[in-house]
């Protein structure tokens, strides 16, 4: 057997072979098996607005390493890709390419607009996929989805006529979240709250007898215009009297009743609120309640309307500071406080998102939301981390109905057709010729579409065929784990759980598994704008695609956010370096190997295989736990240290020895290297596969190979404890010859001192001790003899060691260059503080520099210390 591996493992001539060689052997391909047990994945659809940022990479390559593993495992896995329309946020992004040519949609009309929006959609999807494919996601190509496809908008109008049909969507005026940038409206979920320092002001509305005056807070003055009424708490004294008058409202005298409301906070400015139904959505109700009017003062644009009066016309903030201004003039300011309160932006376009009085599409929530909660309460849906179960219960508790209807053309346009000559509505699974109510073909399409979200809650099962009852959606339905960013837990997961107990009667998945966002090096949002945002294609470039995704994984945990470094990136660039040399060197010593013979074991070999046993038990255990992380961390552990610093370099000796210690020690090396290469390979695919397919091995890919069983038949804690102790008392005479100045390879004598019990377990290891400390001698002996003089000394389970300096190190010497080594770093020290001490640097000096500035100080103070702590040691 002569196979070798390249001197330096090369990414870019690895990762678009490998790929390629798992396309060609449609590896991906899944199937209705009922031989074997299904696991299933949706994908998060991406939306088409663009490329993938590293959210996506993360989120893609958890569920990558769960379809590897289930795959390996032997379960008939699917993977289903796709991407989203994502509404607002497309037609958002094309209208922005138009607006640099001087266009809008409505220059182009509905159709030509499409057109162009259909024509961006196909690029980005191009895009997506091949990015996804750089990262080494394993989906079923052949089953690519998009939220606009033939089958999904089949899927949309079925649910849409249903949902109808039961009463579940109606249509009605409401307050809507309104968006004046994108001229549509919102759903709760998707406005932004950022909390900010207002104002608040108190305003003086004179009673229409001329009695007096009633004084209401408000942080909104540019309303007022739009006020039908003053409401106060029932059970507020102060106001007791006034319930029942009337006041003028200012700058426009119009009377209005003083009404008594629960929903009132008396403890929110004066205790009497301004009631402006038209904009705001707790006056409306509380105008439903006692039959106010609403009056529009703000349109569509974010404009004042004629009700406004002689403010008509006026920006929003114009009105504001122009009504501020007559108010004071009028005397009718009584004060201004400042107010911290959370202002709405459109999760798209960061406009301020005004409340508005419209006609819109709603779904009623509470007769879907209950099923959606008892099924998470029960545990028959199981969101890890757990903490996540009571903020999905606590939303969807206080859900309020759902606005499906956007005032966008990119989209699921809504079926439902007005007609023109008796004003019903004719809600339809097909285009109907004529009015269901009166006949007439006098019909118009209503013009809003539909909210994204409203088909990404279909996805897991419209993806699979339904409506139709396809075997894949019987064989694959409920799907196994979603994955996704607790940022959507609303947004999407809940909206995908009612949507399946409604229609499919079953959930549409089984665990939630949710991770966090990722941030920047200082735990801010990534940002493009602010160049903080990160390309993982840059990185897949740079450092490969198994650097990215192990430097994503590992030490990352279930819902919590997690902090982007270069540095981990090339920390995993250099594991996967490690692994590849380990597996060169492994590959070198193979070329007489016959995997068929067999020879005895040496202790190490027992030790190097129970620990791998272990290992396999542990990732295992992790990864069903969903601690992908954590896995990772053990892995790594596992190889670089065990695997690579101690068992290679036990076995060198062995196999420069020949016959029967050869033979033990290549067929050890195999064994562990090619389990560890299968425990790798989800999460490591493309250098895990290319190593593989150079060792001996059986099947045509790793993408396939059976994931390792339990072999407790291998653990041997015997072999663990004595080889333990070893690599202990080897560590100990590395540390004490690296304290006082001896080099790697300089030989120096070594003694350990223990119990009889102890000697004879060291005396067994003494020739890997020896070697692997340097240790030209190392002398083994019973506690009871003399100890060494003029040496440094360690213990370790309970093993007394010892570095005898006579002859190895000139001491007087040492401790003259240490003492002037002591000096340098102090003086360094001091330069550093004094840069700190001064005003002008620290206000003047970029963050960065201050930064590293303050690095550097610690650096130096450690170095001294380090220092010290030698120069003791040596004058001791």
């Amino acid at each position: 057997m002569q196979v070798r591996l390249p001197p330096v493992y090369d990414p870019r001539a690895v990762e678009e072979e490998r790929y390629r060689f798992w396309m060609e052997g449609r590896y991906f391909g899944a199937r209705v098996n009922r031989a074997r047990e299904p696991f299933c994945i949706v994908i998060p659809p991406p939306n088409v607005t663009g490329s993938l940022h590293i959210g996506h990479a993360l989120d893609n390559t958890m569920q990558d390493i769960l379809i590897r593993w289930r795959r390996m495992q032997g379960y008939e896995t699917l993977w289903l890709p796709g991407t989203d329309h994502a509404g607002i946020a497309t037609q958002h992004v094309v209208e922005k390419r138009l607006a640099k040519d001087g266009l809008s949609r409505h220059d182009l009309g509905r159709e030509k607009f499409l057109e162009r929006v259909w024509a961006w959609k196909d690029e980005y999807e191009a895009t997506i996929i091949s990015q996804l494919r750089r990262l080494g996601a394993s989906c079923d190509w052949s089953r690519t989805r998009f939220t606009m496809d033939e089958g999904c908008s089949r899927a949309v109008r079925e649910v849409f006529v249903r949902l109808w049909e039961k009463g579940l969507i109606y249509r009605g005026e409401y307050i809507v979240n309104w968006c004046p940038e994108c001229r549509t409206a919102l759903s709760d979920l998707e406005v932004e709250r950022e909390e900010r320092a207002g104002t608040l002001w108190y305003v003086r509305y004179p009673y229409a007898d001329g009695s007096g005056y009633l004084t209401v807070a408000t942080t909104r003055p540019e309303t007022i215009l739009g006020d039908t009424a003053v409401a106060v708490h029932p059970d507020d004294e102060r106001y007791r009297d006034a319930v029942g008058k009337t006041v003028v409202v200012p700058m426009v005298d119009r009377p209005v009743p003083v009404v008594a409301d629960r929903a009132v906070d008396p403890a929110f400015g004066t205790g009497a609120v301004k009631i402006t139904p038209a904009h705001d959505a707790d006056d409306f109700e509380v105008a439903c309640r006692h039959g106010l009017p609403a009056i529009a003062v703000i349109d569509a644009d974010g404009n004042m309307t004629e009700e406004a009066g002689r403010y008509a016309g006026m920006t929003r903030e114009e009105c504001r500071r122009a009504i501020l201004d007559d108010l004071r003039a009028a005397g009718l300011i009584e004060k201004e406080e400042t107010h911290a309160m959370a202002l709405g932006h459109c999760y798209r376009c960061d406009t301020v998102v005004e409340p508005l009085l419209s006609r819109q599409w709603f779904v009623r929530m509470k007769p879907l939301a209950e099923p959606a909660m008892e099924a998470v309460k029960t545990g028959d849906i199981v969101i890890v981390p757990e903490r996540f179960t009571r903020v999905y219960v606590n939303w969807l508790e206080n859900i309020r109905d759902w606005c499906i209807s956007r005032q966008i053309w990119w989209g699921h346009r809504i079926p439902a057709w007005h007609c023109h000559r008796c004003g019903e509505i004719t809600v339809s699974r097909t285009d109907p010729p004529a009015c269901a109510h009166c006949g007439s073909e006098r019909l118009e399409q209503d013009e809003s579409v539909l909210d994204t979200w409203f088909s990404s809650a279909l996805w897991p099962f419209s993806t699979l065929g339904w409506p139709e009852r396809t075997p894949e959606l019987e064989y694959f339905y409920p799907t196994s784990v979603l994955v996704t960013g607790y940022d959507i837990l609303f947004f999407w997961v809940a909206r995908m759980v009612f949507m399946g107990l409604e229609f499919m009667g079953k959930k549409p998945f089984r665990y939630v598994l949710l991770h966090g966002l990722v941030r920047d090096a200082e735990g801010e949002k990534m940002s493009k704008s602010r160049g903080t945002g990160i390309d993982p294609m840059d990185a897949i470039e740079k450092y490969g695609a198994d650097s990215l995704r192990f430097s994503l994984i590992m030490g990352n945990t279930p819902g919590n956010d997690f902090r982007f470094y270069w540095e981990k990136v090339e920390g995993a660039r250099n594991f996967c370096n490690k692994l590849w040399n380990a597996a060169r060197f492994v590959l070198m010593n193979l070329e007489d190997f016959d995997p068929e013979a067999r020879a005895p074991l040496a202790l190490v070999d027992r030790w190097i295989l129970s620990r791998y046993a272990r290992v396999r038990d542990e990732v295992t255990r992790l990864l069903e736990e969903f601690e992908l992380g954590e896995a990772a961390r053990i892995l790594y552990d596992f190889i670089w240290d065990e695997y690579c610093d101690w068992y290679i370099e036990m076995s060198k000796a062995r196999l420069a020895e020949g016959g029967p210690a050869r033979l033990a020690a290549q067929r050890t090396l195999w064994l562990v290297l090619e389990g560890v290469l299968r425990l790798l390979h989800p999460f490591v695919p493309f250098i895990t596969e290319e190593i593989w397919q150079r060792l001996p091995h059986e099947g045509p890919a790793l993408a396939v190979a059976p994931w390792p069983g339990s072999r407790p038949d291998l653990v041997d804690r015997a072999a663990e404890e004595q080889v333990g102790l070893w690599m202990e008392v080897t560590r100990a005479i590395r540390n004490l010859r690296a304290e006082v100045g001896v080099g790697p390879g300089q030989p120096a004598t070594a003694v350990a001192l223990a119990d009889p019990e102890t000697v004879r377990a060291l005396a067994a290891g003494r020739d890997v001790i020896s070697r692997l400390s340097w240790s030209e001698p190392l002398r083994v002996a019973r506690a009871d003899e003399d100890r060494p003089s003029r040496a440094v000394a360690s213990v370790v389970r309970g093993v007394e060691v010892f570095l005898p300096l006579e002859g190895v190190v000139d001491v007087a010497r040492e401790v003259e260059r240490t003492t002037a080594r002591i000096r340098e770093a102090e003086a360094e020290l001091q330069r550093v503080e004094e840069r700190l001490k001064n005003s002008r640097f620290l206000e003047r000096a970029p963050r960065e520099v201050v930064e590293e500035m303050q690095s550097r100080r610690q650096e130096a103070l450690d170095r001294v210390r380090k220092l010290k702590e030698r120069l003791q040691l040596l004058q001791q």
